[in-house]
C-alpha cells in the first residue's frame, strides 16, 4: 500500500435505507466519523433519489464526498430507467462505482462497464471500477477472469486516462460473509498484488503508480484494518456495514491506524 494517500472508505448504500430520514441521519452520523478521523477519505455513494438532499448537506461538511452506484455510458436519448453523469453533476458527485458484481450479474458485459467508465472520464467523474470473480477453482481460471475485466476498459481508454481510475476488487463468493469466512488477507494481498503486475505490465510504474486498489467483500470493523496493512490495499469498498455509522466510524478508524504502524 502506498501510505502517501489517504486510505480510501467508498460506502455502497445500495438499496437503502428506505427513507430520506433515514439517509439524512446515516449521512450524518458518518460525516461527524470522518471529521474526526485522519488519513481517511470517504465517498458515500447513495441512491439516486437522494442526492439532491445529501449534496444540500455536503455544503455543511467537506468531511465526505458524494458518489453514485451506476450511471449510463450514453449522455442522453431512449434509456429508460437510466442516469447520465450530466445529471449526476449538479449535486456535486464526483465519484462514481461501475461494474459492481450486482450490476454484473444483471446481463453488464465487461465491453458495456467500459464504455460506463470510458464516459464517466470524458464527464470529470472518478471511476471505481469492480472487478472479481464469483468462485474460486483450483486451476487459477479467476485470473484470467480478472486480467480480462481490466483489459476490456484498458482497450478503450487513454494512457492519459488511466491514472483517473480506482480499482476495487470486489470477490463474489466472499459477499455477505462474516469477517473471519470472507477472504483472507494472504489471499488479498496475492490478488493486490497480480492487479499491480497487470498495470505496471501494460502501462509502467509512473503511469499506475497513483492507482488506488481497493477491496469489497464482507468487509466489517473487526477485519478492516488487517485486510488493508496485510492485504496490500489502498482503502476498502463497504456494503452493509456502511448503513451503520458506528460500525462505518469502526472501520475508518481501523484503517487510519494502519498510517501510523
Amino acid at each position: 500500500m502506498d501510505t502517501m494517500h489517504d486510505v480510501l472508505v467508498v460506502a455502497n448504500w445500495k438499496m437503502n435505507p428506505p427513507t430520506i430520514r433515514d439517509a439524512r441521519r446515516i449521512w450524518s452520523g458518518t460525516s461527524r466519523g470522518a471529521a474526526v478521523t485522519r488519513g481517511v477519505r470517504v465517498v458515500v455513494c447513495p441512491p439516486y433519489l437522494f442526492l439532491p438532499e445529501l449534496a444540500a448537506e455536503l455544503k455543511k461538511s467537506g468531511a465526505v464526498a458524494l458518489g453514485a452506484q451506476d450511471l449510463s455510458p450514453e449522455e442522453a436519448g431512449a434509456y429508460t430507467g437510466q442516469v447520465s453523469a450530466s445529471m449526476l453533476l449538479p449535486y456535486k458527485v464526483t465519484w462514481t462505482i461501475l461494474g459492481h458484481s450486482e450490476r454484473r450479474a444483471l446481463g453488464e458485459t465487461d465491453e458495456f462497464v467500459a464504455l460506463k467508465v470510458r464516459q464517466a472520464i470524458a464527464k470529470g467523474l472518478s471511476p471505481i471500477l469492480c472487478v472479481g470473480e464469483r468462485e474460486r477453482s483450483d486451476d487459477g481460471a479467476f485470473y484470467t477472469l480478472i486480467r480480462t475485466q481490466l483489459e476490456a476498459v484498458f482497450t478503450l481508454l487513454k494512457r492519459k486516462d488511466i491514472p483517473k481510475l480506482t480499482i476495487a476488487y470486489e470477490p463474489v463468493w466472499a459477499i455477505g460473509k462474516g469477517a473471519t469466512e470472507a477472504m483472507s488477507a494472504a489471499q488479498l494481498y496475492e490478488m493486490a498484488l497480480y492487479i499491480r503486475k497487470i498495470l505496471i505490465e501494460r502501462y509502467g510504474r509512473t503511469t499506475t503508480n497513483d492507482i488506488r486498489v481497493l477491496y469489497g467483500g464482507a468487509v466489517k470493523a473487526e477485519n478492516a484494518r488487517t485486510l488493508v496493512r496485510e492485504g496490500g490495499v489502498d482503502g476498502l469498498l463497504v456494503g452493509s456495514a456502511s448503513l451503520d455509522p458506528k460500525q462505518l466510524t469502526a472501520i475508518m478508524r481501523a484503517v487510519s491506524v494502519q498510517l501510523k504502524s
